[in-house]
């Protein structure tokens, strides 16, 4: 099979300017609150890493594991969620940072099992937003690049555990045409 070559969706000078944008945002909504960060895994890590960086308020992070779409395209597979690397929650204000929100089912569980551990608010950051896949009443409070139902990797986005390390957001076209069968984790 061919290797999919990615092209170039968003420069990683227009990644990084808008993650400085949002992390400023936050800042300032977040001033005088117990703020947690929460990176959903393994996608989110580059722009959770940078977001933290941009941050001018105090803040705890914890991560979770997620993993849908195994072995598929488009259609989501079951859910698997792990809490493991949480800090204590309770009374605290969650923002959990995604890489991309597609059609929000993933997003609504996370909330939903975030919710369970008490804390006083939950809101999302996601890098990237395919709004018009989004079936389910979910939107992110803060979202970096609203993008068409493309496959992109780059910046924390991988195909086939591969790509994560590009800077940029690139589309894979070659790998959707051909009908090539992967495993990711999408959010």
């Amino acid at each position: 099979m061919k290797t999919p070559v990615p092209s170039i969706m968003i420069p990683a000078a227009e990644i990084q300017q808008r993650v400085q944008e949002l992390a400023e945002l936050v800042s300032a909504e977040y001033a005088d609150r117990d703020l947690t960060l929460l990176g959903v895994m393994t996608g989110s890590l580059m722009f959770l890493a940078d977001f933290m960086r941009h941050l001018h308020v105090p803040h705890q992070v914890g991560i979770i594991q997620a993993s849908s779409y195994v072995g598929q395209v488009t259609t989501p597979g079951e859910l698997k969620v792990n809490l493991d690397f949480l800090p204590y929650l309770a009374d605290r204000h969650v923002l959990l940072i995604d890489d991309i929100l597609d059609t929000g089912q993933t997003l609504i569980k996370l909330q939903e099992k975030v919710k369970v551990l008490q804390p006083a608010s939950i809101q999302t950051a996601t890098l990237l937003w395919k709004k018009s896949r989004t079936t389910h009443a979910v939107k992110p409070d803060y979202f970096g690049f609203e993008i068409e139902d493309r496959f992109v990797v780059g910046y924390g986005l991988d195909y086939n555990d591969d790509y994560r390390h590009l800077p940029d957001i690139c589309e894979l076209t070659e790998a959707i045409e051909s009908g090539a069968s992967f495993s990711r984790t999408v959010n």
